[in-house]
């Protein structure tokens, strides 16, 4: 599989604190990636950094080739990279739909003042992406009313509209119930199934959702990069079971 991001010799620093120490690594397109670690062990650090809200001190961090370290946000958007945030960020007055076409008239080159976000294949595409994430029902429901975990869910089907080549989810399931989240990350990995060339990097703290739908596991600490490798084996590393999960200091 070809490499689709990039970071090498990656450092961030907040004055004493070190948020990103010498971070190398590389995500081939089409991968799984889930990023761990303790509250500021670095992840999200590292996940603004590749969507340009923070520069690194040092380094560079490349997306299919090209240096992307200098862009601001809103081009590195344009080049392919979305993301959700653990606080959906939504209209909580339009409707679900009205939320999908707004999304998606960000992407949309076509649009002109004279030309509404409301065009049938805006729509049509809207509505595909509702029924993949199973929001069909919610369609034309005030994003007021719905519950967190839906709306989870629709703000993830925006970050989709631009048909982005690579997908950052923050802590997908922070919030939702022990009886909602293995189904919800179950639907997100299902239509994001039908987006082949969408390579998905998800900040997660549970390790059973971490285990069950990741291929791929980078475990961060002290704004490091402790353990990078399949699940199976990078959740027995002993960094990670002492700085992550805890499970030697219960020992």
């Amino acid at each position: 599989m070809s490499t689709l991001l990039e970071a090498h010799g990656v450092n961030k620093r907040f004055g004493a604190v070190v948020a990103a120490e010498d971070i190398n690594i590389r995500i081939a397109s089409g991968e799984r990636v889930s990023l761990i670690g303790s509250n500021g062990a670095g992840k999200t650090t590292f996940v603004n950094m590749i969507t340009g809200y923070l520069k690194p001190d040092t380094g560079c961090i490349a997306l299919a080739g090209h240096d992307i370290t200098p862009l601001a946000p809103r081009i590195i958007t344009r080049l392919g990279v979305a993301r959700s945030f653990q606080i959906p960020q939504l209209y909580g007055d339009l409707s679900v739909l009205d939320n999908m076409l707004v999304a998606n008239a960000c992407h949309d080159d076509k649009l002109s003042f004279w030309q509404p976000a409301r065009r049938p294949e805006a729509i049509a595409r809207a509505e595909t992406l509702l029924e993949r994430f199973r929001l069909g029902e919610h369609r034309d429901r005030r994003v007021a009313e719905l519950p967190g975990g839906v709306r989870k869910l629709l703000d993830i089907a925006m970050a989709m509209t631009g048909r982005p080549k690579l997908l950052l989810l923050d802590e997908p399931t922070s919030g939702v119930s022990a009886e909602e989240k293995f189904p919800m990350m179950q639907t997100i990995m299902d239509a994001l199934g039908h987006e082949d060339a969408t390579t998905v990097l998800f900040v997660e703290h549970d390790m059973d959702i971490v285990e069950r739908h990741a291929s791929r596991v980078v475990a961060f600490y002290a704004g490091r990069i402790i353990a990078d490798d399949v699940p199976s084996i990078a959740l027995k590393a002993d960094d990670v079971r002492r700085y992550v999960t805890g499970e030697l200091l219960q020992e």
